[in-house]
């Protein structure tokens, strides 16, 4: 029996592409200069596997050159971790790894300081690339960094500086770090937990790193039955939230409990006078492991925290199912007014978004902006017309499949006209299977 995550708009593509001068619909605004990436996993040499996991895919970044109205270029690449670049009969770009643990990351791409990083979780190390998505290997940040990394990076817009919170099943802590500008870290703070708790994500504001210490923990037991992906619900596993000054260590986390649930990603998080006011996406319950089908659906939430007097108030601000969260990231850990999510009841269904939703909190409306059955579409990347516009004056872009030309486009939304005609849309040549995270790399001004 195949996996249901090797099938469809999931099934993997074989062959790393480059195309020039891609067809566009609409107007590219000259402004968009830079390069929009996408992640997810892309196994290779797997054709029927039952027990494969989508989290596991060997990772495959996606990536489309802008600049002066053009689309310059599309191309998609593997990470060449030791299995992949040996599997393509490569010599791997060699580098530091942890505990002989290595993968080809596959949830999130970014740049920091000149480099581009793809990123996952649960203890491997993040991978360099260069601007045309050749692997130059994995990273330590200069031999700083003591042992893997996350998929979720937090970025303070005053100083540049990035925020992360990894762990790894074979610790009994967390690991908070701050990686500087120019790629060094230079602070870690190891915040004890217990059960090998999984941790997706976390928040972060001004004063307080925020971590969800949440009821999916490894499972020795699955492990020993060699389940690739070994964490599951945990019934005995408390659900708390916990606040730690920024400048603060492991004694000055705050626990808090609150009903069990789970989080994969925070929209933002910001500082409310004494209390710290997180927006995310939250799952009631997660009882099948890290499959999506099966689970009751996520829903946009508000956590409102009191540190000073332990307590939590939680808060649906939209009950229709929704998942990966995306704010302006110059408001992140500020007040922000909009929040833009995907449309989740086919995520839950079949790993298959169908729309956009823009949310405003200021006035507590929302917008949806549907696309096609079957078209996919994914998380949306907001981009500012400007360095400095104002909120929501930018552009969305996300990946969504054509069913028509069985390929994918690159969508670009203004967000002021949510649900209007979009302002371009980029022809790719060929599919890009579903995936996870992406972000925009402006050219340096």
């Amino acid at each position: 029996m195949t996996s249901p995550y090797l099938q469809g708009l999931l099934a993997p593509v074989t062959e790393e592409v480059t195309v020039h001068d891609l067809p566009v619909t609409g107007r590219i605004p000259p402004g968009l200069r830079g390069r929009y990436l996408r992640i997810g996993p892309n196994p290779l040499g797997i054709e029927d596997d039952s027990s494969y996991h989508w989290f596991l895919g060997d990772g495959m970044v996606h990536g489309i050159r802008l600049r002066d109205g053009r689309a310059e270029w599309y191309r998609n690449r593997w990470v060449r971790s030791q299995k992949v670049a040996e599997l393509l009969g490569e010599p791997w770009p060699a580098g530091p790894i942890v505990e002989d643990f290595d993968m080809a990351p596959n949830t999130h791409v970014i740049e920091h300081n000149g480099d581009t990083l793809a990123l996952v979780e649960a203890g491997a190390r993040p991978y360099r690339l260069d601007d045309e998505l050749r692997t130059l290997g994995p990273c330590d940040f200069g031999g700083t960094l003591k042992g893997g990394y996350t998929a979720h990076t937090k970025k303070d817009p005053e100083t540049g500086e990035l925020h992360a919170i990894g762990y790894f099943f074979g610790w009994e802590h967390l690991e908070y770090t701050v990686l500087s500008t120019s790629g060094e870290i230079t602070r870690s703070v190891e915040v004890p937990v217990s059960d090998g708790p999984m941790v997706h994500d976390f928040a972060l504001t001004q004063k307080y790193v925020i971590v969800y210490d949440l009821p999916i923990t490894f499972s020795m037991e699955m492990a020993e039955a060699e389940v690739r992906l070994p964490y599951a619900w945990n019934d005995a596993h408390p659900a708390r939230v916990g606040v730690m000054p920024r400048d603060g260590g492991a004694d000055d986390v705050r626990w808090i409990d609150i009903p069990p649930c789970w989080v994969f990603h925070t929209l933002n998080a910001y500082d409310d006078g004494d209390r710290v006011v997180v927006d995310l996406a939250r799952f009631p319950s997660f009882l099948h492991g890290g499959r999506l089908e099966g689970n009751p659906p996520p829903t946009l939430d508000r956590w409102t925290i009191d540190p000073a007097a332990g307590k939590v108030v939680q808060e649906t601000v939209d009950d229709r199912a929704q998942e990966f969260p995306r704010v302006d990231e110059r408001l992140s850990t500020h007040r922000h007014r909009y929040g833009y999510t995907v449309t989740a009841e086919a995520v839950v269904q079949n790993q298959a978004g169908e729309g956009l939703m823009k949310h405003d909190y200021e006035s507590g409306s929302s917008e949806t902006r549907l696309f096609s059955a079957g078209s996919g579409v994914g998380e949306a990347v907001f981009v500012p017309s400007a360095p400095g516009s104002a909120e929501d004056d930018g552009y969305l872009m996300t990946l969504a499949f054509d069913p028509v030309r069985q390929a994918t486009d690159l969508v670009v939304i203004a967000s002021q006209d949510f649900t209007g005609e979009a302002v371009a849309t980029v022809h790719l040549p060929v599919r890009v299977p579903l995936g996870f995270h992406g972000s925009w790399a402006p050219d340096p001004s």
